[in-house]
């Protein structure tokens, strides 16, 4: 458990307080480790000519790696607590740089499944949003919604924006060299890590950015898995837990499970070239790192259900609309790439204000990587089942208006949300 702290009159604050030190790395942190885990939805099509793989047999090892990435999650905000935020980052990019790399040597589907869908699934895991949201409840008494947003921005711009070249290199030169390229960015990170992040502002006798007061580190003695568990248990039994798990689930099914994995093959079935249909994926992260920080300053100011519920109504009339946007030309889906790219994960920065609101700021990392776990089962079941579905009928149709249609559902669970006291809290126990 968390030894009693006690707060410290501050040092002066220097002109550029350390925080944005550590935002910057962080940034960095989550846009390699999302481009890492982005990949393969450039590799699909390799794969299928190299190896006669299909696009459900490929699937498998894509639903593992999110799976794995979501579930990992809420373990990893208590491994954070335990073991501290550079030891954590610094050991998750060796396991990325490791099974990327060990990729390149794949011959068979259960190799797919082991490297890219358990070794990288674990590795992200630790990089996920769940470190955003825990940086910015670390470092941040004031802006941390903005925080969160910049931050979750990263991770899901990471995804997008490095494709086109990634895809222009796997046609060029293969897609073992991506494989290789991606692992030597990822260990070339550690050091930066391992010099620039630190645990918390207390560790350089600082305050929280916008506060004026130190608080000493708390000392975790308890479980990591344990305090993960628990955390769980708690939220199981409030209506809001629910709420924002279930909106989440289909946050997931519709950004990183379907468009994340599925928008480049289903390009190609309609004519586009891979590398013209991985530059309509930078557009969306370029648009995002814009939508997404903007939905973190308006989350410090509006009502975050409100918000939701605008998010997940404008998104899933855009999914709605895709498949029409293929044959209006590369123009139709240029206008797609724009507007959905502006909503691709903006729904994070109000989600971890409802999660705070609902079980106390000290636990709403922990409780927002349970609820994130729910988004990578809801991508994961997204990633199998359009390959499912593209397998069995040739076409993409029947999984994108699915999606929209679930986003809509969302919109309207979102006005339920925060509506009842809030849930209990959690109470550590002895270690």
């Amino acid at each position: 458990m968390a030894a009693p702290v006690e707060t410290l009159p501050a040092p002066p604050v220097p002109r550029l307080h350390y925080a944005w030190i550590v935002v910057a790395v962080t940034f960095l942190v989550l846009l390699i480790g999302a481009g890492v885990r982005a990949t393969p939805s450039i590799l699909i099509v390799p794969w299928e000519r190299e190896f006669g793989w299909t696009a459900a047999t490929i699937s498998v090892g894509i639903a593992l790696n999110i799976f794995l990435y979501g579930m990992i999650g809420p373990f990893a905000v208590a491994i954070i607590e335990r073991f501290g935020l550079r030891a954590s980052v610094c050991g998750s990019l060796f396991v990325l740089a490791v099974g990327t790399a060990a990729t390149s040597l794949m011959t068979a589907p259960w190799q797919m499944v082991l490297l890219w869908g358990i070794v990288v699934g674990s590795g992200s895991g630790m990089v996920a949003n769940v470190l955003g949201a825990t940086v910015a409840g670390r470092w941040f008494g004031k802006r941390r919604g903005l925080v969160v947003g910049l931050l979750t921005a990263s991770s899901a711009t990471g995804q997008l924006i490095f494709l086109p070249a990634l895809a222009s290199l796997a046609v060029g030169q293969g897609w073992r060299s991506v494989s290789l390229l991606v692992a030597g960015v990822t260990l070339a990170l550690i050091p930066v890590a391992a010099l620039l992040l630190r645990d918390r502002p207390a560790d350089l006798g600082l305050p929280r950015y916008g506060e004026t007061t130190v608080t000493p580190a708390p000392t975790f003695t308890e479980n990591p898995a344990i305090r993960a568990l628990r955390g769980l248990r708690t939220g199981l039994k409030s209506k809001d837990f629910w709420l924002l798990s279930g909106t989440f689930f289909i946050c997931g099914a519709s950004t990183n499970g379907l468009i994340g994995t599925h928008l480049i093959p289903a390009c190609i079935d309609h004519g586009i070239a891979e590398v013209t249909a991985a530059g309509l994926l930078a557009v969306m992260g370029i648009c995002d790192l814009i939508g997404t920080t903007a939905s973190g300053w308006l989350t410090d100011r509006f009502d975050s259900r409100k918000l939701l519920a605008w998010y997940y109504g404008l998104r899933g009339l855009s999914l709605i609309f895709l498949p029409y946007s293929f044959d209006l030309s590369f123009y139709g889906l240029s206008l797609f790439a724009v507007f959905y790219g502006l909503d691709w994960i903006a729904t994070v920065p109000p989600t971890v204000q409802l999660a705070g609101k609902s079980f106390g700021e000290e636990n709403a990392a922990l409780m927002f990587g349970w609820i994130a776990a729910s988004h990578q089962i809801g991508a994961a079941s997204a990633a199998w089942l359009a390959g499912m579905v593209r397998t069995d009928t040739g076409s993409y149709l029947g999984a994108f208006v699915s999606a929209g249609l679930l986003c809509l559902v969302a919109a309207l669970m979102a006005g339920f949300v925060g509506r009842n006291p809030r849930a209990p809290a959690l109470h550590p126990v002895p270690a």
